[in-house]
């Protein structure tokens, strides 16, 4: 095959490879420990901002509002528990609605800053506008 011509038996060296035996797990665990203590909005790493130091609105988006309904949508049709009584309901997106006005929707909003750093909203805290 005119693939084959030019490979010349060379293996590529994957048998060069040794694993190294002074792994210490400790140092790892130092590691992560100090990551852990040093990440946070005032570190410059990516983390989430407490909930007391949040900067974004308090209000719901439109474009949060339409991947919520969607996703509670998704859930519902795919026989997830619903919070909210019925009352002759069937269609997952009038469910999804009617959650959404009552604030029992189960899911967490998460808006991302430019620094990397995020902060998570539960729906029953923002402001719906309609």
């Amino acid at each position: 095959m005119a693939d084959d011509e030019g490979y010349g038996g060379d293996d590529g060296g994957g048998d060069e490879y040794e694993p190294q035996d002074d792994f210490i797990e400790e140092d790892v665990q130092e590691n992560y420990t100090e990551i852990v203590e040093n990440s946070g909005p005032d570190s410059g790493e990516k983390g989430k901002i407490p909930n007391h130091l949040r900067k974004t609105t308090r209000y719901m988006t439109k474009y949060e509002r339409a991947r919520l309904l969607g996703t509670r949508a998704l859930q519902i049709s795919m026989n997830a528990p619903i919070m909210v009584e019925l009352e002759g309901e069937t269609d997952p997106l009038q469910i999804a609605w009617k959650e959404l006005r009552a604030k029992k929707i189960p899911l967490i909003i998460r808006r991302f800053l430019p620094n990397g750093c995020y902060e998570d909203w539960s729906v029953d805290e923002l402001t719906i506008v309609q």
